[in-house]
């Protein structure tokens, strides 16, 4: 049976870590598969081993994840699921809510009582065969003792007011000749959150992100 331990070291030169994981239920709908266990990032840890990696190619963090997902998966026995997979798009924030205390925020993302916002699921993995998984670590939502909510003040456009996202808003300042702090370093609503800053991405890293999110 695969130890959770073998996955951590298997995963760690690519600066991805699993994220937990848990036992599927009749009501999952996944046939032949008795464990998800999620695999992302948290930090900038991912950024070095992307860079050195990547290639010209369409959606090439995801490309990428796959890539070096597949080989890791093939030698554990278990197969790879995206988030892009689809459609039907597997449910990867109910899934991450499952396997780890991380909670939804007034941005849409899902907050880490360690990592803030600087984290992401970037796939999972689909084993036929149970693994022990470590204790599930509890923890409050963050945002529930924070009166403040810098987040949804922070935003040039006001793009953000805890209940809903107005993309095209964001998009257009982001995009447009006024955006160049946004776009260039990053989301300033999740820079904002005070949780977890000494895990923030880097600059190239949320440059990226940004380019890939603008049309």
């Amino acid at each position: 049976m695969t130890a959770y331990a073998d996955l951590t070291r298997e995963l760690s030169p690519l600066g991805l870590i699993p994220r937990g994981g848990f036992r599927v239920v009749p009501e999952d709908g996944l046939d032949g598969v008795s464990m998800v266990l999620m695999v992302g990032n948290a930090g900038p840890d991912l950024w070095p081993a992307f860079s050195a990696g990547r290639r010209d190619e369409p959606d090439p963090m995801d490309a990428w994840v796959r890539r070096s997902l597949e080989p890791v998966a093939a030698r554990l026995g278990a197969r790879v699921a995206m988030p892009n997979d689809g459609p039907p798009y597997r449910p990867f924030q109910r899934w991450a809510m499952r396997a780890e205390a991380v909670r939804p925020t007034p941005l849409g993302l899902l907050i880490h009582p360690l990592y803030g916002l600087w984290h992401a699921y970037r796939a999972a993995l689909l084993f036929g065969e149970q693994m022990e998984l470590p204790d599930r670590a509890e923890a409050a939502s963050p945002c529930d003792s924070c009166a403040e909510r810098p987040c949804l003040s922070s935003c040039p456009v006001g793009a953000f007011d805890g209940t809903r996202y107005d993309v095209a808003a964001c998009r257009t300042h982001a995009g447009g000749p006024y955006g160049g702090e946004c776009r260039d370093g990053g989301c300033l609503a999740r820079h904002a959150c005070p949780v977890g800053r000494d895990h923030a991405y880097g600059n190239a890293q949320q440059a990226f992100h940004m380019a890939a999110f603008l049309p």
